[in-house]
């Protein structure tokens, strides 16, 4: 392979160098480009740019692959735990017993929230869209923690990271409560993340008890969205830091882009679209037909990937655990019926293999927050929860190998050159 590109214009050569990744992933370094011969690259939406070399994830959409600092998901989410994949994301290796018993004593060492938290929660109405909540919540630490992170430093990057952590948790469960006018409940160290979690957002009254089979499947969930490389909310993430924005203003702008149906928003999309297609009463061919019919708007929602030209191996994972809960829950419920019926449709239909549209990652998690009882407008916080180690390493990541500020170029396509005319001329 040449380990140089070459670029011919009006009569100029130019040679740019080849960038391998560790895993074959090959790139043109043209961070040069511009200024040796006046052209820039125009790639909407940076389909095929390189923003940024990253040691964090890899993702190989062709082949279904996904793997966190280079270990396959499929082994973490059946190994691990979700508060060593943190670690492992964070720090850069699995920790040993001694380094992971003493994160989880420091995430729990930060798990007070000020009272002046709850002032702004309660601030909102109970109909306020979970999401820009949380997305304001997180925004307001900034002013309890106004010392700004050097990232530089790994003592004080720890400390960040796991006060981040312990109060998202928080901050999530009490999101939940406040949409549903629940009275808040507080932490309790005794028990682990995952299960402090749930009991902040389920716990009604003394006779509550945690059911490890929906822990288990919660764990698996925010391992399998734990990070996901340049996706649209990490990009966001970064871009903020790049100004050297602060930790907290940074994870805000990453909530509020993973708020969108394109991005987190998706498994909220696809019960969204179940609960359309079951108040249609037309019969679930009838939707299926539509979605194959190029002229028709309607698509289905939680098949496909835009990354993953194969199944994704997210879902391989979680639809497991989907039938667990399912089967452990004994839920009755239509709108969990028409996804498993639309989902043995689309795994037998040829137009939806020859195409490669599986049942995504979305549409899994989906069905089982919906056992769960969490409403539609809570999805995307669940992913936020999952998705909070990934932002903070890649914060952490740019941050460290001294990454330049965020600045796309453009195509200017507007007006020429022109004069402008006073009011009374025009």
């Amino acid at each position: 392979m040449a380990d140089k590109v070459k670029i011919t214009y009006k009569d100029q050569e130019f040679e740019y160098p080849i960038v391998e990744g560790t895993m074959g992933d090959v790139s043109v370094d043209i961070s040069k480009l511009r200024g040796e011969s006046g052209l820039i690259t125009l790639d909407p939406g940076y389909k095929n740019t390189g923003s940024c070399e990253s040691k964090i994830t890899f993702l190989d959409g062709e082949k279904g692959k996904l793997m966190y600092r280079g270990y396959p998901i499929e082994q973490l989410a059946e190994k691990s735990s979700f508060i060593e994949v943190m670690y492992l994301l964070l720090e850069g290796e699995l920790p040993t017993a001694r380094q992971l018993e003493r994160w989880e004593k420091t995430i729990k060492s930060y798990t007070y929230v000020n009272d002046r938290v709850r002032k702004i929660l309660n601030a909102f109405p109970s109909n306020a869209h979970p999401m820009g909540v949380l997305a304001t919540l997180t925004s307001s630490l900034t002013a309890f923690n106004p010392k700004a992170v050097d990232p530089n430093k790994e003592e004080d990057m720890y400390h960040a990271a796991a006060r981040l952590i312990s109060k998202m948790d928080i901050l999530a469960a009490w999101t939940y409560r406040k949409s549903n006018e629940l009275e808040l409940n507080e932490p309790d160290s005794n028990l682990s993340y995952i299960e402090n979690f749930y009991q902040m957002m389920f716990k009604n009254n003394d006779k509550f008890e945690l059911n490890q089979t929906i822990i288990s499947a919660l764990d698996k969930l925010l391992i399998l969205h734990a990070d996901h490389e340049q996706n649209c909310s990490a990009s966001a993430v970064r871009l903020v830091g790049s100004s050297h924005a602060g930790l907290f203003a940074s994870i805000s702008a990453g909530i509020s882009a993973l708020w969108g149906p394109l991005h987190g928003g998706a498994n909220q999309a696809v019960i969204e679209m179940l609960e359309r297609i079951q108040s249609d009463g037309g019969g679930l061919q009838k939707w299926v037909d539509k979605a194959k019919n190029k002229d028709d708007e309607f698509r289905l929602m939680g098949f496909g990937h835009r990354v993953y030209k194969n199944m994704d191996p997210r879902a391989k994972i979680i639809k497991k655990a989907a039938d667990d809960v399912l089967g452990q829950l004994g839920v009755e419920d239509e709108i969990l019926d028409l996804a498993r019926d639309l989902e043995a449709i689309a795994l037998k239909d040829e137009y939806f293999i020859e195409r490669k549209l599986y049942p995504n990652v979305d549409f899994y998690s989906g069905i089982i927050y919906r056992a769960l009882g969490i409403p539609n407008e809570m999805f995307t916080v669940m992913f936020a929860l999952g998705r909070l180690p990934g932002w903070i390493s890649q914060w952490k990541e740019m941050r460290q190998t001294f990454q330049p500020i965020g600045r796309p170029r453009q195509v200017y396509t507007g007006a020429q050159t022109r004069n402008y005319v006073p009011i009374d001329e025009r």
